[in-house]
């Protein structure tokens, strides 16, 4: 019982991460592989590790917030914390077969 109430949670948070968009690329930063892991332990506080698609993206002030702040408005969530790595730097084989095809890479 208490898996598939992890599973509903992890898929929401998904579901929420996936309405955020890079701003230069018309697809989100799920399917372009911005996200490498979402952590969430008994307490339901969620630990979020991702990249940007490089160092001197434009929105690597406000991409970080936006997934904290909009992660955070999920009920069920106590508390989230969103950490930037570049290890390993982001590619284009990180993207989704949905994301190449919508950037009409396939």
């Amino acid at each position: 019982m208490e898996e598939s109430k992890d599973v509903a949670l992890g898929e929401q948070i998904v579901g929420v991460i996936k309405t955020i968009y890079d701003p230069e690329i018309p697809v989100d930063i799920y399917e372009l592989g911005l996200i490498y892991d979402v952590l969430v332990n008994e307490e339901n506080e969620v630990k979020i590790l991702m990249t940007l698609t490089s160092p001197n993206c434009p929105v690597a002030e406000t991409l970080p917030v936006e997934v904290e702040e909009k992660v955070k408005s999920i009920d069920a969530i106590k508390d989230v914390e969103v950490e930037i790595t570049f290890d390993p730097p982001w590619t284009q084989e990180l993207m989704s077969e949905a994301a190449k095809l919508e950037l009409g890479m396939l």
